[in-house]
């Protein structure tokens, strides 16, 4: 008997693709799998991917012709030669790549890039971050890739004013680049940058030893908008002032931890730029003076400002917030003077705040977390670790108004008990919450969140001594979007709670830290569900058995980062992990007392291909093979002696 078409199969191609396009990823994933038209129309329309295994790279690029936006900074076995096989493939086309994400890809060097550059004629944004091989001879053959308008390079630590000038030379139309952590870099390579570039609208120069001269260059970017200069230790306020007269599009300023930069400097800015949107002062300010107070009394548009770590008065607090009444953001951690009758005053004058960071402020209690939650209703993400006076109360509140809360920080509010937990779990759209070291919650406030907090992606239960085996049970069942898990030292959890893990098939970052009482039946359970686990944190968990790694070697083969510190896996056992887990690239290996140095020599060579971060103790240095050791180092492994 002949079966009927799908109605799909009468759509033209315009409709599906608006039809796809409605769908949200899952549906989108269900769709392609059982209807051939969807299946078409995803290949057609899909314009980013993000690739786990290179020998699929070339049948992936054939399946997806249109892809704009392409991620390789997973893939643990990325080199030269496979970016030249995949030149040679003359079925393979890249001409409509924009985006390329090479972050980690240590092995791609001056050559590959090269070939990259030649290949993808349309390129406008790269990633080269972490590439600790990334270096002038590298620089020299990205600058081929002549219509780059966004650069990221953070941490190239073999980057220097040359490879910077190569790159500026080339790519003159750069609007956006990164070279936080590049240590290499000047003024020299700065004012070359700032001379060339004069299109640039993003800079940042976070951690670099550049000085004043840099910032006297930087100032005459006619365009530049936003500038990271965190914890440049020779910037200071006579920097700043270059800034007052120049780059008159700057909306955005970052100088948090400029230990050289007071209020001086600060003033400096909001004078010479008083549509300034985003200022971040954080840990560079001593206090809020009343002349600085004065002068952001200018400062209208302002939207961000982090003071965290300053002296700040209620008076001042009130006087500010008065003054800028459309901030949506605000840092406060770590102001001790910081008390309710100032955060009132804040609450009543910014009702729009979205993002509010309290972390560390001792006098801050229920009342001022009731103003805040009843004026500022669309407040998103709010942060109140080590706030000891919040009581159940003030969470009350939050969840009685508070109905837009994304994200809540609580660690170490040791006031924080199972009612506050039930009030909590009223904020229904909450994604993040963290709980760490809140010694008076229990199964019975977990059951709460688990009942009501379905949209949970993140949870920290760190240290929660009282939370057990049924709470555990009640959050796999209620909350199964989670991707982030963080159960360390929860000593009362065992196999039975740890079983129920496996429901979360999203989860992808799982930390188990210091459980006596898993064994290897937990980990198995674990490992057979969350086949999408990345990142494993096992220390000290010291009677799991070979069978708990088996089950993990055979099920967890998406595992990038794993720590096996303190655990009882034998020789044979490393070995098939080692083997199996054929992305895993940051491995901890300390204090394996069952593993000979025959097992640590041979799990390595399984892997030592595509490892990048290795934790060893030291004595092995001498004791494993100095061929495995020079490998190690030639494929870009960097391996920390304990």
């Amino acid at each position: 008997m002949s079966t009927s078409p799908s109605i799909l199969s009468v759509l033209s191609e315009d409709l599906l693709i608006r039809v796809y396009g409605f769908l949200d990823p899952p549906c989108r994933k269900k769709w392609r799998l059982v209807s051939k038209e969807f299946h078409r129309v995803d290949s057609l329309s899909r314009t980013s991917i993000r690739i786990l295994r290179v020998e699929f790279l070339p049948a992936l690029l054939l399946k997806y012709p249109n892809l704009s936006s392409l991620d390789l900074s997973v893939c643990p076995k990325l080199d030269d030669d496979v970016v030249l096989r995949l030149a040679l493939d003359g079925a393979v086309s890249t001409s409509s790549l924009k985006s390329l994400n090479l972050s980690r890809a240590t092995e791609v060097r001056a050559r590959g890039l090269e070939t990259l550059a030649r290949m993808c004629h349309s390129l406008e944004r790269v990633d080269v971050s972490h590439c600790w091989g990334f270096g002038d001879r590298e620089a020299a053959a990205l600058a081929s890739a002549t219509g780059l308008k966004e650069l990221k390079m953070d941490k190239c630590l073999s980057l220097s004013d040359v490879g910077l000038a190569r790159i500026v030379v080339g790519c003159s139309n750069l609007n956006k680049i990164s070279l936080k952590w590049c240590m290499e870099i000047s003024d020299l390579g700065i004012d070359l940058l700032c001379k060339i570039c004069k299109g640039l609208k993003s800079l940042d120069v976070s951690y670099l030893k550049i000085t004043n001269d840099s910032i006297r260059s930087i100032a005459l970017l006619p365009k530049l908008e936003v500038l990271d200069m965190v914890n440049c230790p020779l910037i200071d306020d006579a920097g700043l002032q270059f800034l007052e007269n120049g780059s008159p599009s700057l909306q955005e300023l970052d100088v948090t931890r400029c230990e050289r930069v007071s209020l001086s400097g600060l003033i400096s800015i909001v004078r010479g730029h008083p549509n300034i949107q985003h200022l971040k002062a954080s840990h560079c300010v001593s206090e809020v003076s009343t002349s600085f107070l004065k002068h952001i009394k200018a400062l209208k548009h302002l939207k961000t400002l982090w003071i965290d770590g300053a002296r700040v008065s209620d008076s001042s607090l009130e006087t500010l917030s008065s003054s800028c009444r459309s901030l949506m953001e605000i840092g406060l951690s770590r102001c001790v003077d910081v008390t309710c009758i100032g955060m009132m005053g804040l609450a009543r004058n910014c009702v729009n705040l979205k993002s509010l960071n309290l972390a560390c402020c001792g006098f801050v209690t229920d009342v001022a977390i009731s103003a805040v939650a009843q004026s500022c209703r669309t407040l998103e993400t709010l942060k109140l670790e080590s706030c000891h006076l919040i009581t159940d109360k003030g969470l009350q509140s939050l969840g009685c108004y508070s109905k837009l809360l994304q994200e809540l920080d609580l660690t170490d509010c040791c006031g924080v008990n199972d009612r506050g937990l039930e009030y909590i779990s009223k904020c229904s759209n909450l994604l993040r919450l963290k709980l760490g070291l809140c010694a008076n919650i229990s199964d019975k406030g977990i059951f709460h969140i688990g009942a009501k907090c379905s949209k949970l992606l993140e949870l920290d239960l760190y240290r929660c001594a009282g939370f057990g085996d049924d709470g555990l049970a009640a959050l796999s069942r209620g909350c199964k979007s989670l991707n982030r898990l963080i159960l360390s030292y929860c000593s009362d959890l065992t196999d039975t709670g740890v079983e129920q893990v496996r429901q979360l098939e999203h989860l992808t970052h799982l930390e188990l830290r210091g459980i006596k009482k898993i064994t290897g039946v937990g980990l198995a359970a674990i490992s057979s569900g969350c086949k999408k686990l990345c990142y494993l944190d096992l220390k000290l968990c010291e009677n799991i058995d070979d069978s708990g790694f088996w089950a993990l070697a055979y099920f967890s083969r998406n595992l990038r980062q794993i720590n096996l510190c303190n655990c009882s896996v034998s020789d044979t056992a490393l070995c098939m992990l080692m083997s199996n887990l054929s992305r895993v690239q940051d491995v901890d290996l300390v204090h394996l007392n069952r593993v000979t140095v025959e097992g640590f020599e041979f799990a390595l060579r399984a892997c030592c291909n595509r490892l990048k971060k290795l934790k060893l103790l030291a004595p092995l240095r001498f004791l494993l093979s100095s061929e495995l050791l020079e490998t190690l180092h030639a494929r870009g492994c960097r391996i920390r002696w304990e």
